[in-house]
């Protein structure tokens, strides 16, 4: 027989393992989420910086123009962007809004320029 106490229980443990799987896939798609954007401000940071130091000998004042252009396809924003002779260092933002945590903004910051050897080291 049924003990008539226990009548239902299932159901309540049923509710109780669907909301931790539910919080624990929420958990997941955050992180997941904060991934990809650093991942992304990273790459624009990388990108543009690659492409200011192309610029950066001809063109410096076109070269960080250059350099927000590319950023902001990339979906991000050109925080900085400074041209020391031929190397190129930016910095790019993205905010993003998480469910729980709210906004925040994440940063990436890249340096780009040519690749030279000193002459102590060629040999």
């Amino acid at each position: 027989m049924i003990n008539c106490k226990e009548r239902g229980s299932a159901s309540l443990w049923g509710v109780a393992l669907m909301g931790l799987l539910l919080a624990i896939a929420t958990g997941l798609a955050i992180v997941g989420a904060v991934r990809v954007a650093r991942h992304r401000v990273n790459s624009a940071a990388d990108l543009s910086a690659l492409a200011a130091a192309k610029l950066a000998i001809l063109d410096p004042e076109g070269a960080c123009d250059r350099a927000s252009t590319l950023a902001g396809k990339n979906g991000v924003r050109l925080v900085a962007c400074e041209i020391t002779g031929a190397v190129a260092d930016v910095r790019t933002s993205l905010s993003i809004t998480l469910p729980i945590a709210g906004a925040h903004t994440l940063t990436g910051r890249a340096r780009a320029g040519p690749a030279t050897l000193s002459p102590g080291k060629n040999g």
